[in-house]
């Protein structure tokens, strides 16, 4: 039987601190950083984009994303922490 594979990092926090850090990183690229499917990372940045967390803008055929670092995280229990300190957190952000 396989092990139950987890992280204590979710795949929305991996993709929101990729784009942080990449801004031309393509839902292809993220997806084999990953190790899941191009349409998984499509849905989190939608999700991403529609919560406000992520802003995109179309530079050509490419999308490029800004994060949003000023909101707070979506957990009620979690509203005093930033995404700009989260992302200092588990990043090189300063």
């Amino acid at each position: 039987m396989p092990k139950n594979k987890w992280t204590f990092i979710t795949n929305h926090a991996v993709v929101l601190t990729l784009l942080d850090r990449e801004k031309r990183l393509t839902s292809r690229d993220i997806a084999s950083v990953l190790g899941i499917t191009e349409r998984s990372v499509i849905r989190i940045i939608k999700d991403l984009e529609s919560a406000g967390y992520i802003t995109k803008r179309k530079e050509g055929r490419e999308n490029r994303y800004t994060v949003n670092a000023d909101l707070p995280l979506r957990r009620e229990d979690q509203r005093e922490v930033s995404v700009n300190e989260l992302l200092k957190l588990i990043t090189d952000r300063k």
